[in-house]
């Protein structure tokens, strides 16, 4: 008997959104972002095309200290999944006492143009970790605490913001990896679409290694949770890539794997084993940020 997928949010209502607060406001574009709603009636909005890259701050009231989230949708890097692993996660973040910060990462090729490039997603990342950590005393936020997590190809943004960053204002704290695209290099295992969405046709064998994140783990690694299904369409495997060079570098990992749950389903409900799945990561944010 097939399983009923339910959503476990209401549609939202946009207005709610915090006000953007953009990354390079001395370069501002004027193109206009793309955005659908890709599901009738929930809101879920699709973003096709990025040109003024921003951040969505839902702060915890009240706080002077917490921690604090740099969340990256998923969506292939042709799109971002806006609302359900973009909003929808910054929400549930607050509800837990943590800064959730959705990251409007630019797309390498956009319908329409200009083109971006490879660089131009983690170089979002990075300047959105610093800028977090820039207002964190107007934020409430702990410097100290600031994390990244990402979904699908939000989560090999994540695991690559991970394991390039430049130095210590631009090192995430710790990384929240959730179905994630980790590898490039492994063909059986890698995602060809985000491959090729984020590198071309025909990547350099030194442009697969830079974005495989198992293989730039190192000691200065920041410790991971990682989460998969075994039937999902992005192979489990990427997570035990990233899990085992985390453990050969030292590095603390936690890695989930349930047996049903597919790709995408971010905070929307299942009626699967894998509902619980916040509730882990919950306390693993506990257990790292000492909350």
């Amino acid at each position: 008997m097939a399983r009923e997928t339910r959503t476990a949010f209401t549609v939202p209502d946009t207005a709610s959104d915090p006000e953007a607060v953009l990354l390079y406001p001395d370069s501002l574009s004027d193109l206009s972002d793309v955005v659908d709603n890709a599901t009738e009636g929930v809101m879920d909005r699709r973003v096709r095309a990025v040109h003024n890259p921003a951040v969505y701050p839902y702060l915890v009231e009240g706080a002077s200290a917490s921690p604090a989230v740099v969340i990256c949708p998923g969506g292939g890097y042709g799109c971002l999944a806006f609302d359900h692993e973009g909003h929808e996660i910054a929400r549930w973040l607050n509800s837990i006492g943590v800064a959730g910060i959705v990251l409007k990462y630019r797309l390498p090729r956009p319908p329409g143009g200009p083109e971006y490039g490879h660089e131009a997603p983690v170089g979002d990342a990075l300047a959105a970790i610093r800028l977090v950590r820039e207002r964190s005393a107007e934020w409430g936020v702990n410097p100290e605490q600031v994390g990244v997590m990402g979904f699908s190809a939000g989560g090999h943004l994540a695991s690559s913001a991970s394991t390039l960053f430049i130095g210590p204002a631009d090192r995430p704290s710790f990384s929240i990896l959730i179905y994630p695209v980790i590898t490039f290099t492994d063909e059986k295992l890698g995602h060809a679409g985000s491959r090729g969405n984020l590198l071309g046709s025909t990547p350099s064998e030194e442009l697969l290694h830079r974005f495989s994140a198992e293989c730039n783990v190192t000691a200065d690694t920041p410790p991971a949770f990682l989460l998969s299904t075994c039937d999902d369409s992005v192979d489990m495997g990427n997570s035990f890539l990233y899990t085992a060079a985390m453990r050969k570098a030292g590095v603390p990992a936690e890695l989930h794997v349930y047996g049903e749950g597919g790709h995408g389903y971010g905070l929307r409900e299942k009626d699967l084993p894998l509902r619980t799945w916040p509730k882990r990561l919950q306390e693993w944010i506990e257990s790292t940020t000492e909350m």
